[in-house]
């Protein structure tokens, strides 16, 4: 297994301003008024001040050495250049990054100005993750983006001529409109613009989104009636891995692909278990606890609130859980299998023990013969079809542990 006591942390920085809400989206982001920006990062900087202090409270650790930090939202270029400063120098006040840490920062193309962009390059950022979605237009517009595919063109331009030519690009499957041929084309241009890394995500439906409320109530107003169907965007999705590997873009997790060693180090941490620290609306973290310096030990979860009223009053932790060893037992296989190189049994069984590893292999067992899943030596698999049906693979594990202890800490 991967997850360990590296002494290096994560930090994941939420922003949750757009500009415009897409309509398939369901974060804990929406259009604020720009006087909140300031009153926001002041809060931010606050929770950085105090992590050591909460994390003595709570008996977890956070390591000081960081090497990857990623500003996600919501739309975190939309916050002013002086903003931007004093919120990563807060953060190297309290933290020591590593020199070559990766430090990603979440644009919406059309919406980085050229003295935001040369604020991240002074605060050291030398990634950044595009909102693409769609390179065709009118998908784009529909889905409530802002940006056109000459924009996007533009930013690329703009992004490596400012030294940053770590890029990654979103796109949907699955979006309002979108046929084979549309999807196509976008993936052909993604190829065309050289970037390292792709992000391809399948539509997900559900009520928390505009688009998934309507879909689920019927209705055309966010466009979906013409939504595609399951079937086409898994054929979409398969498209995706097809093209994307046929241009060296390999593909590394379940939504990720890479030109090798341009893998997302940060996003690789949650799908490793290994610790970070999650400031600012509705973010997560996942945290050691202090007093166990062997095995698998217990990790602490804990989110913030979601409510931007609450986060501004001084609300900030919501929700805490303490994961037990066997709890942790199920994110090993759920979070492991979601990457393509899987889970090592061996590295299972070390971790968790003879017992456990003994009814993980039951389970594999079954999921081998529907097909889900493949043993590649000591390695566990998902399968092209597995990836379709990744949910129910990972359900299979999560029932694995129901008998087991859940672990609230006493």
């Amino acid at each position: 297994m991967t997850r360990g006591r590296d002494g290096a942390l994560g930090l994941y920085i939420s922003i949750p301003f757009c500009r415009s809400k897409c309509t398939y989206c369901n974060f804990a982001s929406g259009v604020y008024p720009a006087s909140e920006h300031g009153r926001y990062v002041d809060r931010l900087i606050e929770d950085l001040r105090g992590a050591r202090v909460w994390a003595a409270q709570m008996a977890v650790e956070v390591p000081r050495a960081v090497d990857t930090v990623y500003l996600g939202g919501g739309t975190p270029s939309l916050l002013e250049p002086e903003l931007i400063e004093r919120l990563f120098a807060a953060m190297r006040e309290e933290f020591a990054f590593d020199k070559g840490a990766e430090i990603t920062v979440e644009c919406a193309p059309g919406q980085l100005a050229d003295a935001t962009l040369e604020a991240l390059v002074r605060a050291g950022v030398n990634r950044v993750s595009l909102g693409v979605q769609s390179f065709i237009d009118r998908e784009a517009q529909q889905s409530g983006r802002l940006h056109t595919r000459a924009q996007v063109m533009d930013d690329l331009g703009r992004l490596r001529a400012a030294g940053i030519a770590n890029l990654n690009l979103d796109l949907i499957a699955g979006l309002a409109g979108q046929t084979y041929a549309s999807w196509e084309e976008s993936l052909a241009v993604l190829v065309e613009t050289g970037g390292p890394h792709a992000s391809v995500y399948m539509l997900e439906v559900d009520e928390d989104s505009r688009l998934g409320r309507e879909m689920l109530a019927g209705g055309a107003r966010y466009h979906a009636d013409v939504v595609p169907t399951d079937d086409a965007i898994a054929r979409m999705y398969e498209m995706a891995i097809e093209k994307l590997e046929a241009a060296g873009l390999e593909q590394y997790e379940i939504s990720n692909f890479a030109r090798p060693g341009l893998e997302s180090k940060h996003n690789l941490r949650y799908w490793q278990r290994r610790p970070y620290l999650g400031l600012g609306l509705d973010a997560s973290s996942a945290l050691h606890a202090a007093e166990d310096e062997e095995g698998p030990g217990y990790v602490l979860r804990a989110t913030t609130t979601d409510d931007l009223k609450d986060y501004l009053a001084g609300t900030a932790v919501a929700e805490t859980a303490w994961l037990s060893p066997e709890r942790q037992q199920e994110e090993a296989w759920f979070l492991g299998l979601r990457m393509q190189a899987g889970v090592s049994l061996r590295g299972f069984k070390k971790e968790f023990g003879a017992e456990a590893a003994a009814r993980a292999r039951g389970v594999v067992k079954a999921l081998v013969s529907d097909g889900l899943v493949a043993v590649d030596g000591d390695r566990v698999k998902l399968t092209a079809q597995g990836r379709l049906l990744s949910n129910d693979v990972f359900q299979e594990f999560l029932e694995l542990a129901d008998g087991l202890h859940a672990g609230a800490r006493n």
